[in-house]
Formats: C-alpha cells, sequence, structure tokens
C-alpha cells in the first residue's frame, strides 16, 4: 500500500497533529511519519485545522464487557432487572440498549458495541446550526468585516442576560471552516482579515519554509536602550504592506517624530526589497540612519547586505510580536485609509506614494502633542547640523 492511501494509525494521528500544533511545515511533518506532503496537507485540511477531539469512551455507556454479560444474560433467561442487578445499572439501560440493537432474540455484542462507538462518532449539529436567530447575527456582523473575537465580545455585552446569544469566538472559526457543519457559508471566510481556509496554528507554516528562518538575525532584545525610550532620532521601523497580484510596499517609520516613508517595490523577493530600502535610506542624513527594526519577514534575508551598504544595524522583532514595531503598524492602519486590503499596489506610482506619506507626516497627531511628525522630524535633522 503506497504510504499516502495507508491508514493513519492513532499514534501518528496524535503526531501530526503535535506537530501541526508546534508549526512545523507539512513537508517537515510528512518526513518525520514517512507520509506524503499532499497526503498531511488534506487532513488538516479536512478538519478547518483544528485538533479533532480524541475519541473515548465514557464511564456513562456501556462497556464491551458489559454488553457481553446482557448478552451472556439474555442467552439464560434472566429479566432485564436481574442482568441491571448484576451489572450495577439501571433497569431502563439494559432494556433500551436490547431495543436499540434487535432485540433480546437478534442481540449480540460485538454489534451492539460497534454500532455505538459508530453512532457516537457523528458529527453532531453545532451551536449556529441549531439557533437561527444567533447564525443571522452572526453571518451579517461577518459581512461587515468584523473579526469573530469581535462578534463574540459585542454578543455579551449587547445581551448581557441572554446565554442563548451569546457564542465564543472558537465557534465561529470552527463553524467556518468546518464546512461539514453547514451553519456558516463558506464565502464569509473572505470577510475574515487573514481570508485563511483554515484555522492556523499561531506557530505554523504548513509548506514552504517558515517565518522566523533568518540566517545571523539579530534579536530586538539586543537593540540599544536609546532606541526603546524614542529620546533619540534616526531609529526606524519598517514593514511590507502587502495588496493584490503579489504587489507590496515599504513603509519605514521614525520612532521618534513617526515620521514615514514610503518606498515602492517592484515584487517581494528580499534582493528587490534590500536594493530599495537601501537606495531609500541613503537618501536620509547619515546621522538619522542609526536602527531599523523589522519583523520576522523573509523579504529582509538579505539584512547583511542592507546593513554593509547603509551603515544601519538591523533588529528583528521576536516571532509574532506585531507590537514591538507599535508606530509601524499604527501607520500601515492608517495607509489602508488610502490603499485598501486588496489594493493592486502595482498600479501606484513612487510619486504618488510621497503625495500620502506628505499627507500623513504633515498631519498633527495627539500622541506627538499634536505636533506634526515633519515638524519632529525636521527638528530632529537640524539638531545633527
Amino acid at each position: 500500500m503506497r504510504r499516502e492511501n495507508r491508514p493513519y494509525s492513532p499514534a501518528e494521528l496524535v503526531e501530526i497533529w503535535r506537530r501541526y500544533k508546534l508549526g512545523e511545515t507539512a513537508a517537515g511533518i510528512a518526513r518525520a511519519l514517512d507520509r506524503g506532503k499532499t497526503a498531511i496537507l488534506q487532513l488538516v485540511h479536512s478538519h478547518g485545522g483544528f485538533t479533532p477531539a480524541v475519541h473515548h469512551r465514557s464511564e456513562r455507556v456501556l462497556s464491551l464487557a458489559e454488553r457481553e454479560e446482557i448478552s451472556r444474560g439474555v442467552s439464560s433467561g434472566l429479566s432485564c432487572r436481574a442482568i441491571a442487578s448484576g451489572l450495577h445499572r439501571a433497569v431502563s439501560t439494559v432494556s433500551q440498549e436490547l431495543a436499540r440493537h434487535g432485540g433480546r432474540e437478534l442481540y449480540r455484542a460485538a454489534e451492539a458495541d460497534t454500532a455505538a462507538w459508530r453512532s457516537a462518532r457523528r458529527p453532531k449539529r453545532c451551536l449556529l446550526s441549531l439557533n437561527r436567530v444567533l447564525r443571522n447575527i452572526v453571518a451579517s456582523k461577518l459581512k461587515q468585516d468584523w473579526a469573530p473575537q469581535q462578534i463574540a465580545g459585542w454578543l455579551k455585552t449587547e445581551h448581557p442576560d441572554q446565554p442563548e446569544r451569546w457564542v465564543s469566538h472558537e465557534t465561529i472559526y470552527k463553524t467556518l471552516f468546518v464546512q461539514a457543519r453547514g451553519a456558516l457559508k463558506k464565502q464569509l471566510i473572505g470577510h475574515l482579515r487573514s481570508k485563511r481556509p483554515i484555522r492556523r496554528s499561531r506557530h505554523t507554516a504548513l509548506s514552504g519554509a517558515g517565518r522566523g528562518e533568518i540566517v545571523a538575525a539579530v534579536p530586538i532584545s539586543q537593540r540599544p536602550a536609546e532606541a526603546d525610550d524614542r529620546a533619540v532620532p534616526g531609529h526606524w521601523e519598517g514593514d511590507l504592506m502587502v495588496g493584490s497580484s503579489g504587489s507590496a510596499v515599504a513603509t519605514l517609520v521614525e520612532r521618534s517624530s513617526r515620521f514615514v516613508v514610503i518606498v515602492k517595490v517592484p515584487n517581494r523577493r528580499t534582493e528587490t526589497v534590500v536594493t530599495a530600502l537601501t537606495k531609500a535610506v541613503r537618501k536620509l542624513p547619515a546621522a538619522l540612519r542609526r536602527s531599523l527594526t523589522w519583523d520576522r519577514g523573509l523579504e529582509l534575508a538579505e539584512h547583511a547586505r542592507f546593513t554593509v551598504a547603509t551603515k544601519v544595524q538591523v533588529y528583528f522583532c521576536d516571532p509574532r510580536s506585531p507590537w514591538q514595531r507599535g508606530s509601524n503598524e499604527n501607520t500601515n492602519g492608517l495607509l489602508r485609509q488610502y490603499f485598501p486590503k486588496g489594493a493592486n499596489l502595482h498600479k501606484v506610482s513612487q510619486a504618488q506614494f510621497d503625495t500620502i506619506a506628505r499627507k500623513l507626516n504633515t498631519r498633527p497627531r495627539e500622541t506627538l502633542h499634536w505636533k506634526t511628525p515633519a515638524h519632529l522630524f525636521g527638528a530632529g535633522v537640524s539638531t545633527i547640523h
């Protein structure tokens, strides 16, 4: 039997989901278990990225041994009450067991146990399929681009005394990603921020290289204190803002003034991004080129070449820690006013990006005590001459 078609053993399933939750790639999991990558991907997608519950027999239900005792009791002509007394079970438990599986004449312990196990594993209807009003509310909010967390929180606030109107964000995600539940239409996934078709582990990278695999990356913990407290100008945060059709634009934000520089990039390959950033940063005064903090994106894998060309040391954020580039994250949010998600950034010229940057840099900011980034950045420039 081909390795792709060989049934998974219970131990293999446990190992697959353990590795998936730790963020291993599909290729890595496949190598470890001598499976095909496609088979791993199919398994994960079939469960919507959620680790399936481990099925076990509840202590409240009859065991195979108990069913065999019932079968022997029936063969011996014992009454349901006598059989139940020997099992220390309710009489109704024994009578219902016999009625459910063919009666006294046809009852077989092994067949009854198999049928009961199969019935217990049938998918149960989820909350949103049972509650039409709640389902309609959730679908309506998803269409307004609300995140599941926002919906769950709003429902509790809006209906504090009606728990039947509450639903957890995990239930919403699971109902979206596991379409067998049949409650929320698959098209609603398009309203999620990530638009992923499955629930992803915070650490996962199902195919290709995982984020964070950057050679000789210097962690943010080694960034100088002067950058942390924003007291000295010249420390920058950067990221790629992604559009449709593989388009992207690099954004740089100076930490002390929140001054933004927008850099058009033809594509997201590291050699292209580093070349474009190098050209932009070398236009800055040398004293305002102190450091650059980036996320774990592989577009800056050639950070060493950037540092050699600009004398700017690059520090990388910890994995899954966007708040460590808070100014840049906030600025990218402001840019979405002009370039909403799904916009094709290939169609925007550098001159147009410069115009938008100028608007942001000349807008007073509350965090700057209503001064403008351009004013504070200019003040920083003047102090170095």
